[in-house]
């Protein structure tokens, strides 16, 4: 019972739940009247053992004992009726009950485990061929209560070859006797301090594959994209269409725009809300908002009206900056109480002002406050669990460091040419924008109102010479890659990209990296090295100065090949939610391994430490889904529907009819009050749910 208490201790710490059984073999001669009968009595028994509410390990042995002898009591069922009352259709290949046993052995076998005597008769060991596991884990241990080595126990670890291997089996053992070691010391002890990571892995997990610190000073956004234009001013920033500015230009006319808002009393802390064409003037009043120094929050004008009022509503920009073929999407917000204050960019008046305006790099001087690296960046709006979006604060301090990173996993340079296809509500655009203009390349725009994909995408990757493409896989699959011979580097991330998308797209031996980063962090927070033709895709490493952190409930690290949830901390960590300080203090926590005041976040996601240190994703905690690369709660979605006349009850799943196509898809039911006929023409009502909206 010791010894299945700490063994469940130990499947417990390595992922397994808290309520775990074990299959065990028991005598099977409680009758007298078996005594003197030679046969073959043994029956199996499943143990069950609830390590749930971290009891002390006496506590858990006091648990153990009282199932165990509930079990013994019905040790006489036959094994294969309970087998066949639990699951009658059990596949042949996998025990329906338990995958893990433990044997315990009494007798003299201990004094010498290579021959068994008895009077008379000598039985000797014969080596067995090619073994086979009958379940994954096996534990074998002998209680050792004689000379030469009395008062220990003898093991052995039989384990599938097909799960394990060797390395693994042996980590398992070393755990497990630590762990008899501690409880045999300190029976008292919770059990969820008794420690299963020696060491040294407690330092590779925590400081060694985290020791990402360089020496890239943290600079604000607008003082980096100033030094490239000042390197390249002669350069082609941005190409929209028949339109191709210089850096020298884009510059100019940024520093224009970010006077004429400075004079509007506009400058950090500020938040203004930037809804236009995917064209020069949007890359040009974004880094305007930047130069000025306050933050932008980028809003689709293709998204439904009340996704655009809400967000306006909550996040109560100083102003909104807009174009006139946009404003009625953006500003004809039915019922909103948003900002009084409109600027529409192509307007006669803003095109004198601008006429007139400095056309010099803004100083801290003639800014309404000095611009630092702590203050907001950008503010992204992402799916909220409890069915309010919620607004992510991101400031200057990591962007640097990730667009270094980004810069130079890519392979970005002066000769590249990057596309911006994406939405601008994504925060992969703030990437696709960043990367490029700080790197000397040309940001190539699709306009706002175009979706392609498939061919249609592909073709415009070739006329526009494209070399760098940043897209979620689902995007990415529809592409064919053998007709854009103008690719050279891919990054992709935002959803699980499977190893025959990396392989169609690392032929030729294309530059492909797979990227992860959660909204709560600037972009990216842990990158793969470019993928060789064949490798499963995996999301890599931290990037510089940053760290990650695999973690269990009680934020203790996980071992190697153990599923955790990911924390993420280090300089590219958002501020938190806008206007929300609960919920930023309930996924913002205190950072255990780092220093005073130090947060990290806590993602969500599901992942596992590899061997080699590089980190495999796993799954999620919650419904959070991915549908495109944007992070979807069900329960937003739900909400919306809820919230329609005609709809009594609706939930939302995702469906995948077709491989790779990822669909919200909704269930509904009528309100019998309003529709008599039980059904709800869905045609006719899914615009008015608000509830459509495109990724891309």
């Amino acid at each position: 019972m010791v010894v299945q208490a700490a063994l469940a201790v130990l499947l417990t710490r390595l992922g397994a739940g808290t309520d775990v059984p074990v299959g065990t073999p028991i005598a099977g001669r409680t009758d007298e009247a078996l005594d003197d009968l030679v046969g073959f009595f043994v029956n199996t028994l499943v143990l069950r053992t609830d390590t749930s509410g971290d009891p002390s390990f006496a506590e858990l042995v006091e648990r153990v004992r009282e199932t165990d002898l509930a079990a013994y009591a019905h040790q006489d069922v036959p094994f294969e009726r309970l087998v066949e009352a639990v699951n009658p259709q059990r596949s042949a290949a996998r025990h329906p009950l338990f995958q893990v046993t433990l044997a315990m052995g009494l007798g003299d076998r201990g004094r010498d485990p290579d021959a068994l005597r008895l009077t008379g008769l000598t039985a000797a060991g014969v080596p067995v061929g090619d073994a086979t596991a009958k379940v994954d884990l096996g534990f074998h241990l002998q209680d050792l209560h004689r000379a030469p080595t009395p008062g220990g126990l003898l093991g052995a670890l039989e384990y599938s070859a097909d799960l394990f291997d060797r390395t693994t089996a042996e980590s398992l053992v070393h755990r497990f006797t630590r762990l008899l070691d501690a409880v045999a010391a300190a029976p008292l002890r919770p059990i969820g301090e008794l420690d299963v990571l020696d060491p040294g892995e407690r330092n590779r997990l925590l400081v060694e594959w985290n020791d990402t610190d360089d020496d890239t000073p943290s600079r604000t956004l607008p003082a980096l994209f100033e030094e490239q234009a000042a390197r390249t001013p002669r350069a082609i920033a941005v190409e929209s269409g028949d339109i191709r500015l210089s850096y020298q230009e884009l510059n100019s006319r940024a520093n224009r725009l970010a006077h004429h808002l400075i004079g509007l009393g506009i400058g950090p802390e500020s938040l203004v809300a930037l809804g236009a064409e995917r064209s020069e003037q949007w890359i040009v009043a974004m880094l305007a908002i930047l130069k000025a120094g306050a933050a932008y929050l980028p809003l689709d004008p293709s998204y439904p009206a009340d996704r655009i009022a809400y967000m306006l509503d909550d996040a109560r920009p100083a102003l909104v900056l807009t174009q006139q073929t946009t404003a009625t999407a953006i500003a004809g917000r039915s019922g909103s109480s948003g900002p009084d204050r409109t600027l529409l960019l192509d307007a006669a008046e803003t095109i004198t002002a601008l006429a007139v305006a400095a056309d010099t790099n803004p100083t801290d001087e003639e800014r309404t406050a000095p611009l630092g690296v702590d203050h907001p960046a950008y503010v992204i709006y992402t799916s909220g669990s409890t069915g309010r979006p919620k607004g992510v604060v991101v400031p200057h301090t990591g962007v640097a460091s990730v667009m270094a990173e980004h810069i130079r996993r890519a392979g970005l340079d002066s000769g590249s040419r990057a596309l911006q296809v994406l939405s601008p509500n994504f925060d992969a655009a703030v990437a696709d924008m960043a990367q490029t203009l700080l790197s000397g390349a040309t940001l190539v725009l699709v306009p706002l109102g175009e979706r392609p994909t498939g061919e249609e995408l592909g073709e415009l990757i070739t006329a526009g010479g494209i070399t760098h493409l940043m897209l979620p896989p689902p995007v990415l699959a529809t592409v064919p890659a053998d007709q854009v011979p103008t690719v050279r580097s891919v990054v992709t991330g935002g959803e699980a990209f499977t190893k025959e998308l990396a392989q169609r797209w690392t032929e030729g031996g294309r530059r492909v990296i797979d990227a992860y980063g959660p909204t709560e962090a600037t972009v990216t927070a842990t990158m793969s090295e470019p993928l060789a033709h064949g490798d499963t895709p995996y999301i890599g490493r931290p990037i510089a100065n940053t760290r990650v952190f695999v973690l269990d409930g009680a934020l203790r690290p996980v071992p190697v090949g153990v599923a955790g949830e990911l924390y993420v901390a280090g300089v590219g960590l958002a501020r938190g939610y806008l206007g929300r300080p609960g919920l930023t203090a309930e996924r913002f926590v205190p950072d255990p391994f780092g220093g005073a005041g130090e947060r990290m976040y806590r993602t969500g996601d599901v992942v596992r430490w590899s061997a080699g240190g590089v980190l495999e994703f796993v799954g999620r905690v919650d419904d959070q889904v991915k549908v495109r690369g944007f992070r979807v709660e069900l329960g937003e979605v739900e909400a919306v529907l809820a919230a329609h006349e005609a709809v009594a009850q609706g939930v939302v799943v995702v469906r995948e009819d077709r491989p790779g196509d990822r669909r919200l898809v909704a269930y509904v039911v009528a309100d019998g009050l309003l529709e008599p006929s039980g059904a709800v023409d869905a045609e006719r009502e899914a615009g008015s749910c608000g509830v459509a909206g495109s990724f891309l």
